[in-house]
């Protein structure tokens, strides 16, 4: 079945449908990860926004049970070069065609990935449209101008809806204050403010031998602290974090009174807490191979990114900037000189991309130490 992609700028693509047949809305950004496509089609992150893989070929080591960064596929759309039709790995118990019909998203491939993505380059992120009911460009372009007047609020759209415990064996169990007690075996009690949280996240703190409680995206300052936790992670998450008012304001009740990590969005959210500002990349940090600098240790990483947003370097003295990226300069990480707070831009878990940041958890472990140890 034939398929076109309509960007708002008048820009078209016509190709070949895949998954469910349909239309769908989204902005449309590009990855560079030449795997992990399973890990990006359920990241939350990716809620409102259509991916186009910037690798040629996407599906040929099929799908499985365990790669998933949460609990459902969260884009709205799905563009590749070439989608393989014979997949094959071990662990592959879906064929990519199937995956993406059972789990509803359109997609549209045997387009020019290349010419679409410097397009973005040139030109910016911008929404789009894929349909696989009209080709007629005029008319899909009218439901695209439709489409921008509409109001999501992408987080609240992909947060849990209970305060969650996930410890031991007992995952995802629905708890409230009353049994919110530190059980012996765990170290450390984390409050996981769940802004669009991928579970390598989850399972980062539950190797450092974290007991960790996952709050909804609209939980108080009091809601988290009544938990009496050693620490609070703000999540990534998707959408503008300028327009996240009420969970800025929460996260500024909390400075100073726990140890505080940020990590994408949430990173964002503490930069805004702390008073900074942000502003939107012409095209975003998409994929598995961006070079950031450590100010620190003054090493260099390669690491996982995700994200439309990032952080003017306007901060008063009692902040400093831990890391840059390489590529443009952007802000990439922040430490505060007072209060025990780290952020980062860049995903430490990876899930898809290099691992080479995992010491970021280290680190949000020595602040808890830190912090227990003065208490």
């Amino acid at each position: 079945m034939k398929a076109v992609l309509v960007l708002e700028d008048g820009t078209y693509f016509t190709g070949e449908a895949f998954g469910k047949h349909g239309e769908t809305y989204g902005e449309v950004v590009f990855n560079t990860c030449m795997t992990g496509y399973q890990e990006i089609t359920t990241d939350p992150s990716y809620n409102g926004q259509i991916v186009t893989m910037t690798y040629p070929l996407i599906g040929n080591y099929g799908f499985n049970d365990d790669d998933n960064e949460s609990n459902k596929t969260h884009l709205d759309g799905f563009i590749v070069k070439e989608l393989c039709d014979y997949s094959s790995n071990w662990r592959n118990n879906k064929s990519p065609e199937n995956y993406f019909k059972e789990n509803g998203i359109v997609g549209i491939q045997g387009i020019d990935t290349r010419a679409l993505t410097q397009h973005i380059r040139s030109h910016g992120s911008m929404l789009g449209i894929i349909s696989s009911e009209s080709g007629n460009v005029d008319y899909l372009i009218e439901k695209l101008k439709e489409y921008k007047t509409q109001k999501r609020n992408l987080v609240m759209e992909v947060t849990a809806k209970h305060i969650t415990k996930i410890t031991g064996h007992k995952d995802n169990e629905i708890c409230t204050v009353s049994n919110s007690f530190k059980t012996s075996a765990s170290k450390f009690k984390v409050a996981l403010l769940d802004l669009g949280v991928k579970q390598n996240i989850v399972r980062s703190l539950k190797k450092r031998n974290c007991e960790i409680y996952i709050f909804p995206a609209d939980s108080t300052s009091l809601d988290l602290l009544a938990f009496n936790p050693d620490g609070i992670l703000l999540s990534n998450g998707p959408g503008d974090p300028a327009d996240l008012l009420d969970i800025i304001t929460n996260v500024k009740n909390l400075i100073g009174k726990k140890p505080i990590m940020g990590i994408c969005l949430g990173h964002q959210i503490i930069g805004l807490a702390l008073g900074g500002k942000t502003y939107k990349l012409k095209f975003g940090h998409h994929g598995g191979n961006h070079p950031v600098k450590d100010l620190i240790n003054e090493k260099c990483y390669i690491t996982s990114q995700n994200h439309n947003y990032a952080l003017a370097d306007e901060f008063d003295d009692d902040i400093y900037i831990s890391h840059i990226n390489v590529n443009d300069k952007t802000v990439e990480g922040l430490k505060h000189k007072k209060h025990p707070i780290i952020s980062v831009q860049f995903h430490p878990e990876a899930a898809p991309g290099p691992e080479d940041t995992a010491y970021i958890f280290d680190e949000f472990i020595k602040l808890m130490e830190g912090y227990n140890a003065e208490a």
